[in-house]
């Protein structure tokens, strides 16, 4: 199933790139996203909760090269939320005059296989191939939709940092697989193989410095981040495609390839990266009140929403892992809505600065309802996925690091409600300097209300009946913690932890 959710992209694309047809393409294209997501919350239905470990598996072997996939409590959620953001890609487009550009729609289609087979990678020479190739997506994408006086400058920087990034990882990844060459098994770069004989790797210091800031700089964390706000505010649509899930393949990979394979330099190094989380946190938020641009406002948010993420994740407990896990879906879902709140209104007032804008609520309600509904479940607000989620990765601080951090982290969310609140109130209520001339038809009004009422949709139902996705995560995140030498060692010596499979204590969050 893994295997058919990365081809159908792959397959559509090539079919776009050989049409000569506007309305073909785009019919391609929604077919492709459709069928995915359809089959992506079918995954969900046939994935066992009660199972920890990986599931659905696929292994195969060519030439040398091995290819694995698998699906398991800590990647399971990311490919709905893939596939359905694809798809809302693909709808905006068509509301834009970027419509039927076929090398668009093929690049979108490239880069959902990209992101299903990443995060769906149990190999880690294979995850870091399809690292390379979504490099070459990125650029295909910038090439076409950035503005053409800063393309070349965005390129270049985009190279720069990911290359940075690749170089980095290859390197960990290297020193993992020639880390056994004292153990029983040949060369491999099986993450399960890996996993059951790290007793045997050397230089783990080493690795986990290459691993995280290579990693760090795909979150991106302070201070690897100079990319990001570059690319939102010049890459068009190539901005809202890495928005999409990219921005969390660094979270995602710190937990997936650090934490099972060295996980006790990783509890070493927590002071360090906590200090750079906690800068990120208030950086990303100061430098966020000081744009006018809301793309750079945006991109500096994801900032500080970066550094609350890794600060959960390294919190080496259960609270804190299931609540970056799934508060990273609520900020990659938000983000996604407020930038495609910003872009539409781009497409029909020709400007993003913030100045310039203003009493657009009357004319563009649906707009301003999914800004200000994706802004509000950033903040861990009642009634989203959010609050639950945030509550947990507060707790989890708590449990390591004591009311310090969490109270820390509490007022770096109060920063993010003023900067954002105050983006809402300047951009739709405020009264307008100057008089804004706007484009609109019926069909780009229904394709607005369409991605509005999707996105709202799953934050607000994902959020009124999180407990389904608690249990989906649950086991994983259980075995995961359990593997951690000191925090272990901590709770063994504390008593036995309790089997709530009943979910109380989730439920009283």
């Amino acid at each position: 199933m893994l295997t058919t959710l990365t081809i159908i992209p792959v397959a559509a694309m090539f079919a776009v790139l050989t049409s000569r047809s506007v309305v073909m393409t785009m019919r391609l294209g929604y077919a492709a996203t459709l069928l995915n997501a359809a089959l992506s919350f079918y995954l969900l239905s046939v994935f066992d909760n009660d199972k920890p470990g990986v599931q659905l598996a696929e292994q195969a072997s060519w030439l040398g090269l091995s290819y694995s996939v698998g699906v398991d409590g800590l990647n399971i959620l990311f490919f709905p939320l893939i596939t359905c953001l694809a798809l809302l890609v693909l709808v905006y487009v068509s509301a834009t005059r970027l419509s039927g550009n076929s090398k668009l729609v093929a690049g979108i289609l490239a880069y959902e296989a990209i992101l299903i087979g990443a995060f769906s990678a149990l190999n880690v020479l294979q995850f870091w191939i399809l690292t390379v190739l979504e490099l070459v997506t990125v650029i295909a994408l910038t090439t076409e939709s950035a503005l053409d006086q800063k393309k070349r400058h965005l390129i270049i920087t985009l190279v720069q940092f990911f290359g940075s990034s690749l170089f980095l990882t290859l390197c960990g990844f290297l020193l993992l697989a020639f880390g056994l060459i004292d153990s029983e098994h040949d060369l491999t770069f099986d993450l399960l193989t890996l996993k059951n004989n790290n007793a045997y790797l050397h230089d783990e210091t080493l690795i986990f410095i290459l691993l995280f800031y290579g990693f760090a700089i795909r979150m991106p964390l302070f201070p690897f981040h100079g990319w990001l706000p570059l690319l939102v505010e010049q890459g068009g649509l190539t901005g809202i495609v890495v928005f999409i899930v990219g921005l969390k393949l660094g979270v995602y990979a710190t937990v997936r390839f650090i934490f099972p394979l060295v996980p006790g330099v990783a509890e070493q190094w927590a002071g360090f990266v906590l200090l750079l989380c906690l800068i990120s946190i208030f950086y990303g938020a100061l430098l966020a009140f000081m744009q006018n641009n809301i793309y750079r406002l945006l991109a500096f948010a994801t900032i500080s929403h970066t550094g609350v993420l890794v600060l959960g994740i390294f919190s080496f407990n259960e609270h804190g892992l299931e609540g970056a896990l799934l508060l990273s879906l609520v900020y990659g879902l938000a983000s996604v809505g407020m930038i495609f709140s910003i872009s539409l209104i781009n497409e029909q007032t020709r400007t993003v600065m913030i100045p310039r804008l203003g009493n657009l609520f009357d004319s563009h309600a649906t707009l301003a309802l999914l800004f200000l509904i994706t802004a509000l479940s950033t903040l861990i607000m009642p009634g989203s996925l959010g609050f639950d989620a945030g509550h947990l990765l507060v707790e989890g601080v708590i449990d390591e690091h004591e009311w310090g951090v969490a109270v820390t982290i509490l007022i770096g969310n109060v920063l993010a409600a003023g900067f954002l609140l105050w983006a809402f109130q300047r951009i739709f209520l405020a009264k307008s300097k100057r008089h804004i001339a706007y484009l609109r038809n019926s069909k780009t009004h229904f394709q607005e209300r369409f991605i509005a009422i999707v996105i709202c949709g799953l934050h607000i139902g994902t959020g009124l009946n999180s407990m389904p996705l608690f249990n989906l995560i649950d086991k994983d995140v259980i075995d995961l913690v359990s593997q951690y030498p000191m925090h272990s060692t901590q709770q063994y010596e504390e008593g036995p932890p309790v089997n709530n499979d009943s979910g109380e204590d989730k439920d009283a969050h």
